[in-house]
């Protein structure tokens, strides 16, 4: 190419950062090009809400009639900001690798709780303009209040480090970009699965005129097709909501190991509504957003009645899932728990370098005999359940396993190449499958300790819920003692190990993603229910 191009960008720091960025990648293929600041509705208008600006476009709206007016040769966006549709005569050309779209939450040091979840006070006062993390925020974290923030990432944090809020969150693609000095605050990364981001969160656009085929070409250069097709389902999936930025909608699509595709999709009526999520695993993206939008239809029946094998809080996350569709629940433990010890020689902990529980049992047995932890010692937690019960003894994970799939294997092989060579403690049921154990390397020191039992109950009584929700395999054996399956009843089953009892009497269920209540109410919106 023959012509030095001119690159379009807004004038925060973060937007010419990503301008620079792609400035690079064209040098790296031997273009040269130049910037060109420009002003946008969303800079100049600060006092209003972003969900009351006119129109979807308001960090791009300007840029794009520089292009289409040739003031420009392309406008590089951060993707989330565009509007699914482009104006006539204008196209992504190309897309850049995926910065890490976790949430960050940036909490001032005053206002920290690490007993809470997301270590934040209790009616903490958080700084967001987005309705889509103020409805998932809410969902985990009902006592929280949210005041409206605008402004550059440093206008922002300004704002948080002069006490008008208790937090603010912010994306963690953009804190990275331009390596933000943040050590005077307390920082809690929220993974893309927890509260799932905005749509395409992370990428950078490339927005050209669709007549410039030479650059379109030249483009396909530094453009990442795997990127492309991933974020393609999650901004169809906005389009068919016809949702824009400020919608209270979040999708998030990743390709697995294995070479398949899974998708988490949260979608609420506003700010204030707990939002429905499902998890969504597909041999290919095609067809994909298609199918996630079939199910959040509200004509979609969903089951009426739920039976869960353990005491169910009416205030925690599935308590309110299951109460916002008026869906009755029967909520019993069919088995009893007693110690199998009283007494932990403090000299065994002391060897430790991590203590891994698999269960919130693991972790309220082993505190209850008020164990001596030394501050080198770290702590791994199987999933989100047991991290937050982790939490209420003033404690947090250094590693947990929420993220990294369903499989306790799996978890266990990431763990085991963490620990290698180091001495790893692990209270547990006296019936453990022995999972993390057997994935340990011979070089790693293991102390395996029973702190419990489960005994099965005698005639637990049949249910007639429409959904079965199975906590454990003991709590299965007890079940099946008497009871047969219905026809028409679906079994859900928190764990691995569970699945494998369901599995060995031949009965098909499902397998949330993370064995906690997230998990559950992801698992129950996705049944298909007639």
């Amino acid at each position: 190419m023959n012509r030095k191009l001119i690159i379009g960008t807004r004038g925060s720091q973060l937007a010419l950062w990503q301008a620079e960025f792609i400035k690079a990648r064209l040098a790296d293929i031997g273009v040269e090009s130049e910037l060109k600041v420009i002003k946008t509705q969303g800079d100049i208008i600060q006092h209003l809400r972003l969900d009351k600006l006119e129109g979807k476009g308001f960090f791009t709206k300007e840029l794009e009639e520089e292009l289409l007016t040739a003031q420009i040769d392309l406008a590089v966006h951060s993707h989330k900001d565009l509007p699914t549709v482009n104006p006539p005569g204008l196209i992504i050309a190309a897309v850049s690798e995926r910065e890490d779209p976790s949430e960050l939450l940036i909490v001032h040091k005053d206002c920290v709780d690490i007993k809470k979840r997301l270590s934040l006070k209790h009616n903490a006062s958080v700084g967001t303009s987005s309705n889509r993390r103020k409805a998932q925020l809410l969902s985990l974290r009902p006592d929280l209040e949210f005041t409206d923030l605008r402004g550059n990432l440093q206008t922002r944090v300004q704002k948080l480090r002069d006490e008008k809020y208790d937090a603010i969150v912010l994306a963690k693609a953009g804190i990275s970009r331009i390596e933000m000095d943040l050590s005077d605050f307390h920082m809690e990364e929220i993974p893309p699965i927890e509260v799932i981001p905005a749509p395409a969160q992370g990428v950078l656009a490339v927005q050209i005129r669709e007549t410039d085929q030479e650059l379109f070409d030249l483009l396909q250069k530094i453009h990442d097709k795997n990127v492309a097709d991933v974020i393609a389902v999650e901004r169809k999936v906005l389009n068919l909501f016809d949702g824009g930025c400020h919608a209270p909608l979040g999708c998030y699509c990743r390709e697995t190991d294995d070479g398949q595709y899974e998708a988490w999709t949260s979608i609420a009526e506003d700010n204030e509504d707990f939002p429905n999520r499902l998890y969504t695993r597909a041999e290919s993206t095609n067809g994909m957003a298609d199918r996630i939008f079939a199910k959040f239809q509200k004509e979609r029946k969903l089951p009426s009645s739920v039976f869960i094998t353990r005491d169910l809080d009416e205030n925690s996350y599935l308590g309110r899932y299951l109460a916002k569709h008026n869906i009755q629940v029967d909520a019993r433990s069919l088995i009893k728990i007693y110690p199998t010890i009283n007494k932990l020689d403090s000299f065994i902990l002391k060897r430790a370098d991590w203590i891994f529980f698999n269960s919130k049992n693991a972790i309220e047995h082993f505190f209850k005999l008020e164990p001596w932890i030394l501050k080198k010692t770290k702590l791994a937690v199987l999933g989100r359940g047991s991290e937050d019960a982790l939490r209420k003894y003033g404690r947090v994970a250094d590693f947990s396993g929420d993220n990294l799939g369903i499989k306790t294997e799996d978890i266990a092989k990431e763990f085991a190449k963490l620990v290698d060579g180091q001495t790893v403690f692990i209270p547990r049921a006296k019936d453990s499958l022995m999972s993390i154990q057997n994935a340990l390397t011979p070089e790693t020191t293991v102390i395996d300790m029973p702190f419990y039992e489960t005994v099965v109950q005698e005639n637990v009584g049949k249910t007639n819920a429409e959904v079965l929700i199975f906590t454990s395999p003991s709590n299965v054996m007890a079940y099946f003692q008497e009871n047969l399956i219905d026809p028409g009843q679906k079994i859900i089953c928190i764990g691995h190990s569970t699945a494998k009892a369901i599995e060995a009497m031949g009965l098909p269920y499902t397998l949330p993603f993370t064995p906690d209540e997230i998990g559950l109410s992801e698992a129950i919106f996705g049944l298909d229910y007639e």
